[in-house]
């Protein structure tokens, strides 16, 4: 059953979301977001939970799609009824923070009762605020960013948030709006997050988590990296999918070859990534990361730091550091540095990809490395993509054992 879970099944429900998608759109792909630990946890949907419980017989399970998709639907448009609720002006913000403030404390408590407080919960909860913040005219790059400002770790899975914490959210968040002609915060001196990476990146206690990789190659029963492309990126656009398809099937020949990782061959795979004549060039400029949060700097030696810091990556009998652990940085490495105009981030994973493989490693699944955002200040955040990758790996070890175990039996 959970070979077939994981196989046959959730290819059909990944390709029921891509023949959705092609239909009607990409506002579809929420449809098996379902509540608790089910296909995409912490979600509004009830009708699916995930290809294991929901796919039956054929006319049982197309209705629970059916029925998932309309749930989802109608989630979507009961949300835009609250975020109408009261008639907002960004421009006028300082008479109306009160209503923002209200409107931000009844959406949370939609979220709550509409997903029950399950695992993952308050992803969902943050994509609803900034759809609000969205949709009454705030900046995509600014919204996502006062919504992580506002939340600040305080929801958490399987917890319902207490009264006071609900009102602290929503204040912080309203009191946080600027002028619709200073949302941009442009009169704040520009800070450069590379330097600000490369100062954690020479403190973070990088040995402090146990190397899941240091138990040798692992061969997994399925392909993660492949079969979250062509379930996430293909769901974006099936061009963007195959683009990244091709560069993993480059670079896995670069690591069965031992290939030294830098930025040459970085953008070798970024070529595929990007669908360019060639392959792009390093930045000349400086970088505007997630969404204009982060700004990165660019110096004379900015390429030649990079290569350096991408060497690292391989193992060093001198400095030993676990294998999961040099994976991670060398992913934070793509992603401060910003060497490319778009595309940072599937860089950053296939690199990560890249460094595992290398050594004959392979996951099972990759939600986790791929639905995150790090900063670059945060000196925790290295040794949780660490955790990670970990958790993954010791996953995929444990199925692996269990399939080889039953077949011997």
């Amino acid at each position: 059953m959970s070979a077939w879970s994981q196989g046959e099944a959730e290819s059909w429900a990944d390709a029921m979301s891509f023949a959705l998608v092609q239909h009607y759109g990409r506002w579809t792909v929420g449809w098996r977001w379902s509540h608790d630990e089910g296909d995409f946890g912490g979600g509004p949907v009830g009708n699916w939970c995930c290809p294991r419980d929901s796919i039956t017989t054929p006319e049982e399970t197309l209705a629970r799609v059916g029925a998932a998709l309309r749930e989802w639907r109608e989630w979507l448009e009961y949300l835009v009824g609250w975020f109408e609720a009261y008639p907002l002006d960004l421009s006028d913000i300082e008479s109306q923070r009160i209503l923002w403030e209200r409107s931000a404390r009844n959406l949370i408590l939609q979220v709550v009762d509409r997903t029950g407080c399950g695992s993952g919960w308050h992803g969902h909860c943050r994509q609803v605020l900034t759809w609000f913040l969205e949709h009454w005219g705030v900046a995509p790059e600014v919204a996502r960013g006062l919504v992580d400002e506002a939340i600040g770790g305080r929801f958490h899975s399987w917890t319902g948030p207490d009264t006071v914490a609900v009102d602290d959210v929503a204040e912080q968040l309203a009191l946080s709006l600027q002028p619709a002609d200073g949302r941009g915060r442009a009169d704040a001196p520009a800070q450069d997050h590379l330097q600000r990476w490369l100062a954690v990146r020479e403190s973070a206690p990088w040995h402090e988590i146990p190397d899941s990789g240091a138990d040798g190659p692992v061969v997994p029963l399925r392909d993660g990296a492949v079969e979250d492309i062509r379930a996430f990126d293909g769901a974006i656009a099936p061009a963007r999918a195959q683009g990244l398809l091709s560069a993993l099937e480059m670079l896995r020949a670069d690591a069965a070859r031992g290939a030294r990782l830098d930025f040459t061959l970085l953008s070798s795979w970024q070529q595929h990534v990007l669908d360019t004549p060639g392959p792009p060039q390093f930045r000349n400029a400086p970088a505007f990361a997630k969404r204009s949060r982060e700004h990165c700097g660019i110096e004379p030696d900015t390429r030649a730091r990079f290569d350096a810091c991408l060497a690292g990556s391989a193992s060093d009998a001198g400095r030993p550091l676990g294998l999961t652990a040099r994976a991670a940085r060398a992913c934070l490495d793509v992603c401060f540095f910003h060497p490319f105009e778009d595309g940072n981030a599937r860089s950053a994973f296939l690199t990560l990809v890249f460094v595992l493989a290398r050594e004959g490693v392979a996951l099972d699944g990759v939600g986790l490395l791929r639905r995150i955002s790090f900063e670059a200040d945060a000196p925790q955040d290295p040794l949780i993509l660490v955790r990670y990758v970990n958790i993954h790996l010791a996953e995929t070890r444990r199925r692996t054992a269990d399939s080889t175990g039953s077949a011997q039996r």
